[in-house]
């Protein structure tokens, strides 16, 4: 492969390792509201991600930079035509790292009450989000011959992209579900174990319908096994989380999530934004590329830091494996709210 597939194929792995691992964290926050009947199991649910949230979304970072420096015309061109939509997933983030940080400095249910609004609202809308513009990028947006988008809201959201929305917003749950089963014990692990049974019974058709049209419509000959081995995952997951089989779960939906990922990058390859104006608009991996110098340079650094940061994010999984257990007792200062950096 040249570098500049290459580096497509690199970008495709750090969006695939962000779904993975800030998917399971997006679905505890969306669940929030459902899971958490009272303060302590909330607080449960967002100490099983506390040490690790944060760790997560540098797969974001890193993806959006390597997209902004392997290939800075698909870059230009996704900020011109997805500006809003974007900016909105930039806000939620921002307002759930805050809540996160700020839920514990008070204590006060009404405090309390409204950051986790914010962690539910921070966590769903880019669950949605990330998955609308996935299937866009596969679909295509009307763009000119100087690489513009001129998109209205109906070209962003059109049916194909909401059900990918739907699609990425009930497996992100369903993911964040089978880890709280597997990270968490007491009642919170039950209600996850139920809740992920529920969910399969939605997200397992959207999944269906979403892969079915993709490849019907924008797939290869290779990503129709993949799409097969994603449904078949999800499957079993949701099979096995209600069995109590919460580690081989948690691998099922994550190969669900890797599944899905791979489908839609494998859908566009080698087209990195099509053009609904005219196919001969498409920006294509090589054309939206950078040039070779920066591209070899770009390598050098990534086989030197890429395994650095890969080494820390899995020990810190390992540091923090264990259970989290709601207190044995709940002493008059129990119901205080703690921020996810207190639980470490």
């Amino acid at each position: 492969m040249d570098l500049p597939t290459i580096w497509f194929v690199a970008i495709a792995v750090l969006w695939t390792g962000y779904f993975v691992l800030e998917g399971f964290d997006f679905g505890v926050g969306t669940l929030l509201g459902v899971l958490g009947r009272n303060d302590i199991d909330r607080r449960v649910m967002i100490n099983s991600i506390g040490p690790v949230w944060d760790g997560n979304e540098v797969w974001l970072i890193t993806a959006i930079g390597a997209t902004f420096a392997a290939f800075p015309a698909w870059y230009g061109s996704m900020l011109s035509g997805f500006y809003l939509p974007m900016l909105v997933i930039l806000l939620a983030l921002i307002a759930r790292g805050v809540a996160f940080e700020y839920r514990g400095k008070v204590d006060d249910a009404r405090w309390r009450r409204r950051w986790d609004i914010a962690i539910v609202a921070g966590s769903s809308v880019p669950a949605f989000l990330w998955g609308v513009l996935l299937a866009d990028f596969v679909r295509g947006v009307p763009m000119d011959a100087e690489h513009v988008v001129r998109a209205g809201l109906a070209d962003v959201f059109n049916p194909y992209a909401l059900l990918g929305g739907v699609l990425t917003l009930g497996l992100f749950a369903l993911h964040g579900a089978v880890f709280l089963a597997l990270k968490t014990d007491g009642p919170v692990r039950r209600a996850a174990r139920r809740t992920a049974g529920r969910l399969a019974l939605v997200v397992v058709p959207a999944a269906v319908a979403f892969l079915g049209w993709t490849q019907a419509e924008h797939g290869t000959w290779w990503t129709l096994p993949v799409a097969l081995v994603a449904v078949l995952a999800l499957v079993a997951g949701s099979g096995l989380a209600a069995r109590g089989r919460e580690g081989w779960a948690f691998t099922a939906t994550a190969v669900t999530v890797v599944g899905l990922t791979v489908v839609v990058f494998g859908s566009m390859f080698p087209i990195v934004l099509s053009s609904t104006t005219d196919p001969a608009f498409s920006l294509t991996v090589a054309a939206a590329a950078s040039a070779p110098y920066t591209l070899t340079l770009m390598s050098w650094l990534a086989l030197v830091l890429l395994p650095l940061v890969i080494g820390y994010q899995a020990w810190s999984y390992w540091v923090f494996r264990k259970r989290v257990a709601p207190p044995p007792a709940s002493p008059p200062s129990a119901n205080r709210g703690i921020s996810a950096t207190e639980s470490g």
